[in-house]
């Protein structure tokens, strides 16, 4: 048997996308993943997303809820993803429905990506909702706080002073004075699988250049060293904002590009731009059951 898939990334963020209905009702989601993801025997992504091409209920005149589910590299499956939320709003755009304005269901709830043109380019904003900081929202455990902002964990003997910040998914993010001087595969991998996150967690290793304009580097929780994290980057202004170390609106810069991020005064949202790009088009020949 013979699968269509797209490949598509968001500032190097990559994923390979298909739609629910071409598998077989029984298809292992976790296992395909692992398989497409694979750098060296599969498609090679840092994830799989999965797009429901049934529009599933009206929500308002020729707005219709689309369902996307988001699995890691590893298999496991992920709450939410904010650069496969924009390549999810591309492919949906441009394939599924030629709305602007489109409403995606996910673990984490309902996300409202809206794509424009910016000066010749496509880029797509996506209300992110409200950041969660409650330990019990995140997870996180072993701490007596309302909140843990700035709280100091000891890593391999190693002290950090992390925040943790859910956007449906948990991150643990931590300002440091220079990025580049972090071992992020070591202290990353070890931080994402710290009794602390019973559910594991991403970690985001921050440096605040300007108010306005912080750089990051991130390990993602079931995927490793990943070019950009868009949830990741809102996690990480929201610590920075509650730490008074930069602006509401500020720019994240990653190693594969820049995001703009905003967390409204109005209503505590959080916004993402950003852009998403499809790379090709193509076809599974591998011996696997879909």
């Amino acid at each position: 048997m013979r699968l269509s898939f797209f490949k598509f990334h968001g500032l190097g963020n990559d994923f390979v996308l298909l739609e629910e209905s071409i598998l077989s009702p029984d298809c292992d989601l976790s296992a395909l993943a692992i398989i497409l993801c694979d750098r060296h025997f599969g498609v090679g992504a840092d994830g799989l997303i999965i797009i429901s091409r049934a529009k599933l209920q009206k929500k308002k005149a020729n707005q219709d809820i689309y369902k996307v589910r988001f699995f890691n590299s590893d298999g496991s499956e992920a709450e939410m993803c904010g650069n496969g939320i924009r390549c999810a709003a591309l492919y949906i755009n441009k394939y599924l429905n030629s709305s602007n304005k489109i409403t995606v269901k996910t673990l984490a709830g309902n996300i409202y990506p809206e794509l424009f043109e910016q000066n010749g380019k496509i880029l797509i904003k996506v209300d992110m909702g409200e950041p969660r900081l409650t330990p019990i929202e995140i997870p996180v455990s072993g701490f007596e706080y309302a909140t843990i902002i700035n709280q100091p964990v000891f890593v391999k003997n190693k002290k950090w002073y992390i925040s943790a910040v859910s956007m449906g998914n948990p991150h643990c993010v931590m300002f440091v004075k220079n990025i580049n001087n972090i071992d992020i595969v070591k202290y990353g991998s070890l931080i994402e699988n710290d009794p602390h996150f019973p559910k594991k967690t991403n970690v985001e290793f921050s440096q605040v250049i300007s108010p306005s304009y912080l750089k990051v580097k991130v390990w993602e929780r079931g995927a490793g060293v990943t070019l950009a994290c868009g949830t990741g980057a809102c996690a990480v202004v929201v610590a920075g904002v509650l730490l008074n170390l930069c602006n509401r609106q500020t720019t994240v810069n990653l190693p594969g590009g820049d995001l703009e991020i905003c967390w409204s005064h109005e209503n505590n949202h959080i916004y993402l731009t950003g852009p998403a790009t499809e790379v090709f088009k193509g076809e599974l020949s591998l011996d696997i059951p879909f």
